[in-house]
């Protein structure tokens, strides 16, 4: 067995739970707000319910800034909109010219774009010189991460990850968003001799090769794994180019798959393939044609998908990897709901709130009553089990949204209650976010709002 999907479910079933739901982070961003000293960093994950640092990178400040606009989206509680603003143009600068790292799409559409999304809407007034401020940071933000190129033996390429040129790794794909964006702004990446380099044209390669190399298909080079499975990371040689193995930061081997590393294909995937159907045909031409990119990028987050639903509890809650080894002391944790509280492995909440996300936009780009039904009510499932009060944190005292959240496993960085065998009850400001981000898609499912994305449309 694995997820039980819901076909009768239907998002406004959910309005309850996220009424609730955004009763609850309101105080709770307000208090990490007062609480957090930006000095310190950024909040990355909480530690005994009080959120802390971690110095590896400062991929997650987007994301506490961004959870105060979505409030804001979600409530018109304009408090929220004052914070999200002037925290964003008051700490969010060294992120837009990051070059070391893969994170623009996580730091700065949570943040700029966001709020350049929400006054297209026109639900934020913004002259045009804040206009122009957003849109220069979203340029030069996809700029920046394009540039962080690195070349293989075909003489494709891809987006390196902060651990180094040879390194390629699922969470990027996510990032993408951001060339996207940038594109569609008009802008390009210049190179050497003036040369313009598509912004568009890096992602869709990027997407390829990720798609080639950290997503199985279960043929020819795949033909010993499963399909959907995705692994973390890929590595080259950067001597000639040639790919030299799978490998994995966070999970708990190279064959075995991390469900959030999978979760980012999923959601990535099937944001991109959105947004291919804004693009205009002659942009598409030079990288293959419209056919040809949608349908990498069908293939690919369907797959993923494919092997979420199988690979999952019945509730939608996956734990944080298919293949950690306490999970052979627990032989039937599929035909059940995700147990947090047992002494073998934890469960993975944000992996559930990105792909959640994924698993309805990859619905209802494939149609919500037909090809891409079992996707959009999977989506539904899963979301009802993340909003419900296990997983939604009502506890005031505590600064976490989303419980139950895994940040580095390998690393022991995770905190373990006291009497606990496993690390559960703490939150990450990534699971967070995109819990935020579930709710609002999800609201405006229900209101019949403006379709939320990334991209224009």
């Amino acid at each position: 067995m694995a997820i039980q999907v819901d076909s009768t479910l239907e998002a406004a079933d959910l309005r309850p739970l996220l009424d609730n739901f955004f009763e609850n982070t309101a105080p709770k961003i307000e208090r990490l707000n007062e609480d957090w000293d930006p000095a310190k960093g950024s909040p990355v994950f909480t530690h005994a319910g009080r959120y802390t640092a971690r110095g590896w990178t400062e991929w997650t400040q987007g994301f506490q800034y961004g959870c105060q606009i979505l409030q804001y989206d979600a409530t018109g509680d304009e408090r929220f909109l004052k914070l999200g603003r002037e925290n964003t143009r008051r700490y969010m600068a060294p992120h837009v010219s990051h070059i070391g790292v893969h994170d623009h799409g996580f730091n700065n559409v949570s943040t700029y774009g966001n709020l350049r999304r929400l006054a297209r809407e026109g639900r934020m007034s913004a002259d045009q010189g804040e206009m122009d401020f957003y849109e220069m940071a979203l340029k030069t933000s996809g700029a920046v991460q394009a540039s962080r190129w690195s070349k293989i033996h075909d003489g494709t390429g891809y987006i390196c990850s902060f651990n180094g040129p040879q390194s390629l790794f699922s969470d990027t794909i996510r990032s993408c968003r951001a060339l996207v964006l940038a594109h569609q702004l008009g802008h390009v990446l210049m190179g050497e001799g003036d040369r313009k380099i598509s912004l568009l044209g890096r992602a869709i390669e990027h997407a390829h090769n990720t798609s080639r190399y950290n997503v199985y298909f279960g043929e020819r080079r795949d033909t010993y794994d499963v399909r959907g499975r995705v692994v973390h990371e890929s590595i080259f040689n950067m001597n000639d180019g040639a790919y030299r193995c799978p490998s994995t930061q966070q999970g708990y081997s190279p064959f075995t798959t991390w469900t959030r590393g999978h979760s980012w294909i999923v959601c990535g995937y099937a944001e991109e393939l959105e947004a291919m159907a804004v693009i205009p045909d002659a942009d598409l031409e030079p990288f293959g044609g419209r056919a040809q990119v949608e349908e990498m990028l069908r293939r690919t987050a369907v797959a993923a998908a494919d092997f979420y639903l199988a690979n999952t509890p019945t509730d939608g809650i996956p734990y944080w990897d298919t293949g950690a080894p306490g999970l052979a002391h627990m032989p039937d944790h599929l035909d059940k709901p995700a147990q947090i509280d047992n002494p073998y492995e934890p469960v993975d909440s944000s992996s559930a709130a990105i792909t959640a996300q994924g698993l309805l936009r990859l619905g209802r780009v494939l149609g919500k009553e037909g090809e891409g039904k079992q996707y959009y009510q999977a989506g539904l499932t899963a979301a009802r089990t993340l909003f419900s009060p296990d997983y939604a944190s009502p506890n005031p005292d505590h600064h976490g949204i989303l419980l139950h959240s895994i940040y580095h496993r390998p690393n022991g960085w995770d905190y373990i209650p006291e009497g606990k065998q496993i690390p559960q009850g703490e939150a990450c400001m990534w699971g967070d976010y995109h819990a935020m981000e579930l709710a609002v898609y999800l609201m405006r499912e229900i209101e019949g709002g403006p379709y939320i994305a990334f991209f224009d449309q």
